[in-house]
């Protein structure tokens, strides 16, 4: 174990110096990562993203495009074979076809190269040719980012955090008295294991549906090529007074620990360490929807996130990145098309104080952070009715049925977001079961049909403000 561990730090170590020597005289490379929540959008951040970075008629807030020095983009091989590549043909094709639908959502770690070509700039400028910058994304689950939090906790200390969580969670209670009644100190029996880890899971996902963030371990949700394996047959359980060897704590606490050191740290180690610029996708609006305590776990788990940013701040990562971190760090509210143009100011403002404990941090640790609202399709037009009186700004669209169908068309007033954050913020740490000034609906939009011109991407709300911010500097 030693050894490996001092192998693993060698080996990150003469590969962070060999990029540091060599990056001067290669076409330099931006490895931006996109994460997010469930439900968050990266598939469709990624595509748009891609698809609006060749063809970029609507891309004016991107400063190298406005002042024309994108000559081209185009895709490449990805560097690395053995990662799976984003399916960006096949996601494009689902959100242009003549009826539209969402993409499959990420479930997995995959990776895209594209390659932009510019126009040279400065003094030296006519003695040289264009040159190229590649953008290598990065694409994988936010749940799994998450499971940083378990590496520096023991099996003990997770499971009575896990078990105290669940207990005020949908779905968790029947877990929580399964765990309980259950006589760890007896011998490990393999079906008991499975039913409880099982149950433990469907806990997770009835959290997650009912708008919380904080569901870790992570591959319970998204298990990938794992699922079944011993290293995800694991659950929370009391801690008897002397557990034996053998027994199911005992097991239980084995299985933690492989968890952690065959899962969790190679995924943080062989991907997560090298990039360079991150977006965090972050539906906002969808916890403020679930209520005051969803939109307390986000912002905790907001702050969470950002220890994977922060080398210095947790042990494992420290020996795991020597010194490398990330440079800028974008926190994302999505579906801002579901609001009116006159209240993404709010949500903008909302999402400054949901990661305001977690951009401080990274602010301190010498990354640059910010914070917008964004749409990475618009789905809708904006629309302002009459009713006994007033007049209410509102979005219309094709609605989305719970079987992914597309439904009628109809118009939306999501309610009024607060001007002051705090008017939710505060609530929130507070505990308050419901919104005092009222509920804020939410509604699911099905992907418009698209007529694009030659030279257009699909229309979206501050990608281009998005992009600049994440890689304009590169450029």
């Amino acid at each position: 174990m030693v050894i490996g561990t001092i192998a693993d730090r060698l080996t990150r170590g003469v590969e962070n110096v060999t990029d540091t020597l060599t990056s001067p005289f290669t076409e330099p490379v931006v490895r931006l990562g996109v994460t997010g929540l469930s439900r968050a959008g990266k598939t469709v951040f990624i595509t748009s993203l891609v698809a609006n970075l060749m063809d970029r008629a609507r891309m004016p807030q991107l400063l190298a495009e406005s002042e024309g020095r994108i000559l081209a983009a185009y895709l490449q091989p990805q560097p690395d074979d053995t990662m799976p590549r984003f399916d960006y043909e096949a996601h494009l094709g689902a959100l242009t076809s003549p009826t539209p639908h969402w993409p499959d959502s990420t479930r997995a770690v995959s990776q895209l190269r594209l390659s932009l070509r510019l126009r040279p700039t400065g003094l030296l400028s006519g003695m040289s040719g264009p040159r190229t910058v590649h953008l290598d994304i990065v694409d994988y689950p936010g749940e799994w980012l998450l499971d940083l939090g378990l590496m520096d906790k023991s099996y003990a200390e997770w499971a009575e955090e896990s078990l105290s969580r669940l207990e005020n969670r949908p779905g968790g209670a029947d877990y929580v008295a399964m765990a309980h009644a259950e006589d760890s100190a007896q011998t490990l029996d393999e079906v008991r294991a499975k039913a409880l880890a099982s149950r433990f899971t469907e806990a997770l996902h009835a959290a997650r549906n009912a708008g919380f963030s904080d569901c870790t371990p992570g591959r319970f949700l998204l298990p990938g090529e794992k699922e079944g394996s011993p290293a995800l047959t694991f659950a929370p359980l009391p801690k008897p007074s002397d557990p034996p060897r053998k027994s199911l704590w005992r097991e239980m606490e084995r299985r933690f620990e492989a968890y952690k050191s065959q899962i969790v740290k190679p995924f943080f180690r062989d991907h997560f360490s090298r990039i360079d610029r991150q977006v965090v996708l972050v539906d906002a609006l969808g916890a403020i929807h679930a209520g005051p305590a969803a939109m307390e776990d986000l912002r905790r788990t907001m702050a969470e996130i950002l220890t994977a940013f922060r080398p210095g701040a947790n042990a494992f990562l420290t020996s795991l990145l020597l010194g490398k971190r990330v440079e800028k760090i974008l926190f994302a509210a999505t579906k801002a098309d579901h609001l009116h143009h006159t209240q993404h100011g709010r949500l903008t403002a909302i999402m400054e104080a949901l990661t305001r404990d977690a951009r401080d941090r990274a602010r301190f640790a010498g990354a640059e952070t910010g914070a917008m609202s964004i749409a990475s399709l618009r789905a809708t037009v904006e629309q302002t009715l009459p009713r006994n009186g007033d007049q209410f700004d509102c979005v219309r669209g094709t609605l989305l049925q719970d079987d992914g169908s597309r439904g009628r068309e109809a118009a939306f007033y999501p309610g009024e977001l607060p001007e002051d954050p705090a008017r939710l913020l505060g609530p929130a740490r507070e505990g308050a079961e419901g919104w005092l000034d009222g509920d804020y609906a939410i509604m699911r939009f099905a992907p418009s049909r698209l007529s694009l011109k030659p030279g257009e991407g699909p229309p979206h709300i501050r990608l281009d403000r998005a992009a600049q911010f994440l890689f304009g500097d590169r450029l």
